[in-house]
């Protein structure tokens, strides 16, 4: 049985911007329940990394125009003969509980940026083996506290970052549900083709072909270079059948 593989390239800053943020966040979300210092160092770092993409640029109001925007595209779908309203109009409800509680949050992350020892942790990341106990006690004595004690602060911090995650998730939802899949096909490992003001493109290669795409382009053009993942004695087919979505 075949093993297919996807890829997802952004056409746009804010669409790698956002896949950036789901991808932290998800990390955050998998280095639960935290019990040692291997998972506080991947926690912690991912949350300084997260604060820093928070950091570029008006996030939050891309966020809210993207929301609109998805409920606008909506309403044009609810005048199509023989749509489900049922579904369209949960989408539009969805889609603006999502707007109004981004609008009403906090500054986004600001519960980390308040956080002590994620302070002190995020100080110390950048210094190689910077984390051990005699240069950071605080956090060394925070894995010895209680489980549920550690597990109720990480879900407070976890639980603020919900109207962020929230709102990106129906979001980047619609907008990878909104492309097809169709088979394509490379010449000599190179394809290219019109993006037609696509946010994201998404690859699907079957793991057998040891390949993997080198992605270049934006809203209005893109090109896509199918590389041997064996460098040395990898071979890219004259002709590649593969998968692709925009949009």
């Amino acid at each position: 049985m075949s093993t297919t593989v996807l890829f997802e390239y952004p056409l746009n800053e804010k669409m790698r911007t956002w896949l950036r943020i789901e991808f932290l966040l998800g990390q955050l979300s998998a280095c639960q329940p935290i019990v040692d210092h291997l998972g506080a160092l991947n926690f912690f770092r991912s949350a300084a990394e997260l604060m820093d993409v928070f950091e570029r640029g008006e996030l939050r109001t891309e966020i809210l125009k993207e929301l609109e925007r998805q409920q606008q595209k909506l309403r044009t779908w609810a005048e199509l003969p023989g749509v489900d309203m049922l579904r369209v109009n949960a989408l539009r409800s969805e889609l603006k509980n999502r707007a109004d509680t981004l609008m009403a949050a906090p500054r986004m992350g600001q519960e980390l940026r308040e956080s002590r020892l994620i302070g002190l942790v995020r100080q110390r990341l950048s210094i190689p083996g910077g984390c051990c106990s005699f240069d950071l006690p605080t956090l060394h004595i925070w894995l010895h506290v209680e489980q549920q004690v550690r597990d109720r602060q990480v879900g407070q911090w976890l639980a603020s970052l919900d109207p962020i995650r929230l709102a990106l998730a129906i979001i980047l939802d619609l907008i990878r549900q909104s492309g097809i899949f169709r088979t394509h096909t490379s010449l000599n490992g190179f394809f290219q083709d019109n993006a037609e003001n696509a946010d994201l493109l998404r690859l699907q290669l079957q793991l057998e072909d040891s390949l993997y795409p080198q992605v270049s382009g934006h809203k209005s053009r893109y090109a896509i270079r199918f590389l041997p993942l064996d460098s040395e004695n990898g071979e890219v087919p004259a002709r590649l059948d593969f998968e692709l979505a925009r949009c």
